[in-house]
């Protein structure tokens, strides 16, 4: 795996390369083509796959008028593994409509997962707090079943409202 900005778009000729993953297409469509032609050189396969955001569009558009060839195109949810089941993340994340302006913290928030709705904390991700809301990853699975328990309960002593997004 190599994990790389911009500056190596250029440059690098990694042997073997099989696929390149840009999180968000460059801002300028030259430098986006160099860095996908890090992939299947000398007459070897590869493939590059861009995650592109809405708001990324003219970047795109760009892109495909400097290939003068229209980009595939493929929704995340209609790509499927191996087995033919859809790709979907390992972790949801639930949306807790308080944060650090209301002296939330993210010890409250593990403590009320683990504690009341009984999650193993193994099954906690990351927990990001905002001013007024904050984030945190559970699995999957278990998304709903936290869900319904951090709103039917309490987080520092109140009731607030949660949400999975």
């Amino acid at each position: 795996v190599l994990v790389a900005t911009d500056v190596a778009a250029r440059g690098l000729d990694i042997d073997g390369l099989d696929m390149v993953i840009n999180v968000e297409l460059a801002r300028d469509a030259e430098i986006h083509v160099h860095r996908v032609g890090r992939t299947g050189r000398a007459g070897e396969k590869g493939i590059a796959v861009s995650l592109v955001a809405p708001a990324e569009g003219h970047r795109a558009q760009a892109i495909e008028a400097l290939q003068k060839s229209p980009l595939r195109w493929d929704l995340l949810d209609s790509l499927k593994n191996k087995g033919g089941e859809p790709m979907l993340p390992v972790m949801s994340t639930l949306c807790i409509a308080a944060g650090r302006k209301d002296k939330l913290r993210p010890g409250d928030i593990l403590g009320a997962l683990t504690g009341d709705a009984g999650i193993p904390g193994k099954q906690v991700g990351k927990i990001a707090i905002f001013d007024f809301q904050a984030f945190v990853a559970v699995e999957r699975a278990l998304a709903k079943q936290a869900m319904q328990r951090l709103n039917s309960g309490k987080i520092k002593g109140r009731s607030l409202k949660v949400r999975i997004v």
